[in-house]
């Protein structure tokens, strides 16, 4: 019997760079008893707002979550919502060290109106466009330097917001190599094949089919799918190939091994947010020593585990190893 809570002591004090599209997630709450005279549409009366941190962030309140340290890598508007954000982070034990503000840019900001529980509307205020060169310098100065201090592993955290530009991206997995740093990747489709020699690149099925420009039935043809990982690994010439499916699982395959790891039975709530849940997990599993299947087994669980929660939510270190003691050691 495996005592999983000694393994996951190894993820404590572990300095990770989170890189990427960071932003303000803004709550409107209230109730609705009528409709609006002027148009068709649903009065809020307000109860609150609420502030909270989102898109690469979320992935560094995993991190902490799981009693590492992250630290925030990204570029921001010099703006009130970049204060917000600096003060959250702050709030929640995250370094903002690799924080730019530019006065180019505003704070990417995706505020939501809740009306009794229910989604009514979402505004989002931010600029998609690549940053400026100016910025790209900035931002990958400020990365050196911390890679200089020391850091255990980078997580590539893409939004498509313009923060990880092609060459931003192949700047930084240069530097990694140079320090031997370990990477991971959430890629999403723009720079979907810029992430050239990382350690772990994690698309989902939806992802990798766009990515590759490919069009399958996994549930169908698995031929299909093993030969989008061979293509994937040939253009990226990854180490590890991990794919999230949904309530498929997760497959995993590096060049001695790969593994179908199905999805355990969970009564779901909110799939929000498993993404970043998982690929922080299976970062802390690679700087702590799990071998694949392993990494696999535990990021797989992690992710269901929040699905159980409404809203996004961090995991829960002592609910992830209990699950993983009762799991993998019956």
């Amino acid at each position: 019997m495996i005592d999983y809570k000694a393994y996951f002591d190894r993820f404590n004090g572990k300095k990770i760079l989170v890189i990427g599209d960071v932003m303000l997630d803004t709550y409107v709450l209230g109730k609705v008893n009528r409709v609006s005279p002027e148009a068709p549409v649903p009065i809020v009366s307000l109860d609150k707002t609420e502030e909270r941190l989102g898109g690469a962030a979320n992935v560094a309140l995993n991190i902490v979550a799981l009693g590492a340290q992250p630290i925030i890598c990204s570029v921001v508007g010099n703006d009130d919502a970049g204060k917000s954000l600096v003060k959250l982070l702050r709030d929640s034990d995250v370094s903002d060290d690799g924080l730019i503000f530019s006065d180019n840019r505003k704070t990417t900001v995706k505020t939501r109106v809740i009306g009794n529980n229910q989604h009514l509307l979402r505004i989002d205020a931010e600029q998609t466009h690549d940053i400026n060169q100016g910025d790209a310098q900035h931002l990958l100065k400020r990365i050196e330097d911390l890679l200089k201090k020391g850091v255990d592993a980078i997580i590539f955290e893409d939004y498509n917001k313009g923060v990880l530009t092609a060459t931003v991206i192949d700047n930084i997995i240069r530097m990694a190599l140079q320090f031997n740093v370990i990477t991971t990747v959430d890629p999403k489709k723009e720079n979907f094949l810029a992430y050239k020699n990382v350690t772990l690149f994690k698309p989902n099925l939806k992802e990798l089919k766009e990515g590759l420009r490919r069009d399958f039935n996994f549930s169908q043809d698995k031929y299909a799918f093993e030969e989008a990982i061979n293509e994937l690994e040939l253009q990226l010439k990854n180490h590890i190939s991990f794919v999230t499916l949904s309530e498929h699982g997760v497959f995993i395959k590096n060049d001695n091994e790969q593994h179908y790891v199905p999805a355990h039975i969970r009564n779901i709530a909110d799939v929000s947010g498993a993404g970043d849940t998982v690929i922080s997990v299976a970062t802390l599993c690679l700087i702590a020593g799990f071998d694949v299947k392993e990494l696999a087994e535990i990021s797989n669980i992690a992710g269901g585990l929040v699905c159980e929660e409404s809203g996004v939510v961090s995991i829960s270190k002592e609910k992830l190893i209990a699950e993983v003691e009762q799991i993998l050691n019956s």
